[in-house]
């Protein structure tokens, strides 16, 4: 695999961990990034501390998979940049068929993960649906919010990176539960270095500890890991749908009120409640967009969960 083409899987990657409701994990699954990307994280252990005490620099850059972890995040990282004032304008200006694209995204991403599950006894299928619930009920709670200050961008930070790494978990839909998203893309757009710096320091501490626990499920119960996997995908559906009745507002700091509870309705009841137009031809353009972009992807880098 060249650096290049690693670069640009890292780029895939942080175009989906910057979208509420789109993760990072599932473009490293389905990639064929996601093992090697596991492999190299868990090496930061031990070992790789006595090396570099030991002044071994090059075999300690070795242990990590250096050269494979370089490109991967300066894909993620110039992505994440150069996308985020884009992304904040059309979630802005242009919500409703930005989450058609994306769900059209999120929907294939459920059906390749689908495809990883080998053989669908009770047990796995009774994953799914306790997968997908927890998503839902994710999906349509009110948004916790979580105390202000560097504390709590450390502590979402940890929490964030643990959906980030999951296939059909979304990091970025974490922080909005968290109250955090808002904070964490201003961060972004204005480069605002203790904050990112924070942030990155909670999230490396919560990618330590999740990365293991991931691991040892998916060596002791792949199937049933990926079972549950597939039904958090299937439930972050409804985060995504395009049209949504907001249930509870809140003022922000600003004084502007921002949705802090949302359901999903059809294109019509969207139009009584809120009076804009769904634009159902051009949402559903984007979908069919969004779902090819992703068998195309899926089926260009081969083997899916695998290096490729």
């Amino acid at each position: 695999m060249t650096s290049l083409g690693i670069f640009l899987r890292g780029a895939l990657m942080g175009a989906a961990d910057i979208v509420p409701g789109v993760s990072g994990g599932t473009m490293a699954f389905i990639t064929g990034i996601y093992d090697r990307l596991l492999a190299a994280i868990r090496h930061f252990d031990l070992a790789l501390l006595r090396l570099l005490l030991a002044g071994k620099f090059k075999a300690a850059w070795q242990h990590v998979d250096g050269a494979f972890l370089l490109a991967l995040v300066a894909g993620i990282a110039i992505s994440m940049l150069s996308l985020a004032r884009g992304i904040s304008w059309l979630l802005e200006n242009h919500p409703v068929p930005l989450w058609a694209f994306f769900f059209g995204l999120i929907l294939a991403s459920t059906l390749v993960l689908i495809r990883q599950v080998p053989a669908w006894t009770f047990l796995r299928s009774l994953w799914l649906v306790i997968g997908t619930g927890v998503a839902l009920t994710i999906a349509l709670s009110p948004i916790v919010g979580f105390a202000g200050g560097l504390t709590g961008v450390f502590l979402a930070g940890f929490i964030a990176i643990c959906a980030m790494i999951l296939p059909g978990i979304s990091g970025s839909f974490i922080l909005v539960l968290l109250g955090m998203y808002a904070t964490i893309l201003a961060a972004i757009t204005q480069f605002d270095l203790t904050v990112l710096v924070v942030f990155a320091a909670g999230a490396g501490s919560g990618l330590m500890v999740f990365s293991r626990i991931l691991h040892w499920l998916l060596q002791r119960a792949h199937a049933s890991t990926m079972a549950l996997l597939t039904g958090f995908l299937l439930g972050s559906l409804a985060v995504v749908w395009p049209w949504k009745q907001v249930l509870d507002w809140v003022v922000d700091r600003h004084g502007e009120l921002k949705a802090v509870q949302q359901i999903p309705v059809s294109p019509a009841q969207y139009l009584t409640f809120t009076g804009n137009e769904p634009q159902v031809a051009l949402c559903t353009v984007l979908m069919v967009t969004g779902f090819a972009l992703v068998w195309f992807i899926e089926s260009r880098y081969g083997s899916v969960g695998s290096e490729g």
